[in-house]
This record gives C-alpha cells, structure tokens and sequence, in this order.
C-alpha cells in the first residue's frame, strides 16, 4: 500500500498514526469534545423556546457555556494535533514512535473554564431568582470559583510534585471544597420555598459540582504519571459530562419553574 513520508504528511495526518496509544486517544478525545460542545449549545439554546421569560436566561447561559468550550475546544485541538505531530517519527524499522510533546493546551484550558466555570456555579442564583438577596450569593460563588481556577493554573505551570505545585493544588481543592459547602448548606437554604419537585433537581445540580467535579483533582494527579496526556484524557471527558449534563439539569430545572409559574403555583420567595 502506498503511503506519505511522515516529512510529507500534514500535521493532522501525522497525528493520526498515534492510532489508538494514549495520545491517540486524547486527540480523538479533543475532537469529541467540540462535537459535543457544540451540539450542547445548540440544543440549550433551542430549548429557551420552552421556558418562561424569567428562566429562559438560565438556558441562555447554559448554551453560552457549551458554545464557549466549543470554540476554546477547536483551539486546544489544533495545538494538541500540531504537539503530537511533531512528536512522532519512525525508528528503524519504519514503526511509529512518539516522544515526548513539547506543549498542552494548559493555557487555553484555563481561560475556558475561568469564563466558563463562574457562569455554572451563578446558575443557582438565576435559578432562585431572589433578585437583589442573591447578590451575596451571586459574588461568593463566583469569587470561590475563580480563585480555585486561579492556583490550579499557577500549580499546572509549575513542576509536577514540586513545593508550588503540591501547594497551589490543595489551596485550589480547598477552594472547591468551599464552594460545595456553599451550594449545600446556603443554596440549599435559599431554595427551600421552591416546590418539591424542583428540589430533586437542584440536588442533581449539586451533584455535578460535588461528585462530577472530582474528576478533575485526580485528573491533574495524574501529571505524576509522567504523561501528561492521561491529565488531558481525564479532563476532556469531565468536560464535556460536566458542562453538557449540568446545563441540562439546568433547563430541566428551569422548566419546572416555568410550570409553576404558569400555573400560578410558584411561591414567592421570602
């Protein structure tokens, strides 16, 4: 059978003679994850038709999430393509080879999830639509967030199992471990006057943030390892389940919502 030289291949060619190794795997995983990103926007953005005008905003964030991830998701593939094009050669015997890759898309990464991952967690207070009471709400969320992003990007840039590195990631777990307090003991009690079947749901939501969410601590343990891609698998996967599933727990919230404001049936809050 006829075939390129690798010098003559395309970046993308040569990345896909990395077949099913580890690397392989994380590059098919990048592109499952704008697909899939992608066809989560959609449908979050379609499903706005369905709400009232106080809860359509919540799928337009949800949508807004997905759409975000879906182009930094576009980004993080071409760099991890290009990576692991350059990484590959052949040995003597004409087998493919591949080395170490000299670049992740880390930097990326972090910036989707610094615009994406506030946005999630302020779901909640759309949710509850307390109006001016949320506010304490509304920031602590927020601020908890992004200060858990921030000293995971400064322990993802720093050596793995270093001093910075160890430091930086149980400061940022801590963080997490805040903001899933936050959800269970104040989003839990703010919501106690919304009905009963809006109440399995919400926990739902939680869930995604304390159970989904722990992938992504064992996935940048997993750097230890020596390869990095492993971290890049674990992340691609939690990314697209936690941003997909969580923004249709959130519509399927809202439109329980929505019901009830139809019908006259939704409690004010207090």
């Amino acid at each position: 059978m006829f075939s390129l030289p690798l010098a003559e291949m395309s970046s993308t060619m040569k990345a896909l003679s990395a077949g099913l190794s580890v690397e392989g795997i994380t590059m098919y995983l990048f592109w499952l994850g704008i697909v899939g990103m992608g066809a989560g926007a959609l449908y979050l953005f379609m499903m706005q038709g369905s709400l009232t005008k106080t809860y359509k905003k919540v799928a337009i964030v949800a949508g807004i999430i997905c759409a975000v991830a879906c182009f930094h998701y576009f980004r993080m593939a071409n760099i991890y393509v290009e990576s692991l094009a350059m990484a590959i050669s052949t040995d003597a015997d004409g087998n493919t080879v591949i080395g170490k890759l000299a670049a992740f898309p880390t930097a990326y990464r972090y910036i989707d999830w610094i615009i994406t991952v506030p946005l999630m967690v302020l779901e909640f207070p759309l949710l509850l639509n307390l109006g001016k009471k949320g506010r304490p709400l509304f920031w602590s969320l927020g601020l908890v967030s992004l200060a858990m992003l921030v000293f995971a990007w400064i322990a993802e840039t720093s050596v793995p199992g270093s001093g910075a590195w160890w430091t930086n990631y149980v400061i940022s777990c801590g963080c997490w471990i805040v903001m899933v307090g936050i959800l269970y003991t104040q989003v839990t009690k703010a919501a106690a006057y919304l009905p009963a079947n809006f109440q399995s749901t919400l926990g739902v939501m939680k869930g995604f943030i304390l159970i989904g969410w722990i992938i992504y601590p064992i996935g940048f343990l997993l750097a230890l390892g020596g390869n990095e891609s492993t971290r890049e698998i674990a992340y691609n996967i939690a990314d697209v389940i936690n941003k997909v599933g969580f923004g249709v727990a959130c519509v399927v919230a809202a439109t329980i919502l929505s019901k009830h404001e139809e019908a006259g049936t939704l409690p004010a809050a207090d």
